[in-house]
C-alpha cells in the first residue's frame, strides 16, 4: 500500500521560512517523479514545484521561483519543499504527489497523494 505523509507545516510570519517533508512508503521512490501542489481557500489547486525521478528536471511555478526549493533524498524515501521569504499569498494546504514515469514533467500523471499539511503565513 502506498502512503505519502506530509509534515512541517504551521504558522509562520511574513518573510519566514518553512521546510515541508513528504515521507513515502510502499513504492520505490527513485522510480517516481514527485510534485508539490497547494490549495488555498477560494482558489484552484496549483502545482508549485516538481522534480523528475532522477532529479534532472525541476519545475517551479513562476510565483515561487527563487523562493522555493524542491529536493529529494531517495535513501530516506523523502521529498522536501524548502519555502523561503513567505508571504500571506503562500497560505494554503500543501500536498505531495507521486507519479511513476521517466518522461518529461509536463506529461507526467501523478497517481498517489498525501493528505496535506497546512501552511499559514501571517501578515
Amino acid at each position: 500500500q502506498v502512503h505519502l505523509v506530509e509534515s512541517g507545516g504551521g504558522l509562520v510570519e511574513t518573510g519566514g521560512s518553512v521546510r515541508l517533508s513528504c515521507a513515502v512508503s510502499g513504492i520505490t521512490l527513485s522510480d517516481y517523479a514527485m510534485v508539490w501542489v497547494r490549495k488555498a481557500p477560494g482558489k484552484d489547486r496549483e502545482a508549485v514545484a516538481a522534480i523528475s525521478w532522477n532529479g534532472a528536471e525541476i519545475y517551479y511555478q513562476d510565483s515561487v521561483k527563487g523562493r522555493f526549493i524542491i529536493s529529494r533524498d531517495n535513501s530516506k524515501n523523502t521529498v522536501y519543499l524548502e519555502m523561503n521569504n513567505l508571504t500571506p499569498e503562500d497560505t494554503a494546504d500543501y500536498s505531495c504527489g507521486a507519479g511513476n514515469g521517466k518522461g518529461p514533467l509536463s506529461a507526467q500523471p501523478f497517481d498517489f497523494w498525501g493528505q496535506g499539511t497546512q501552511v499559514t503565513v501571517s501578515s
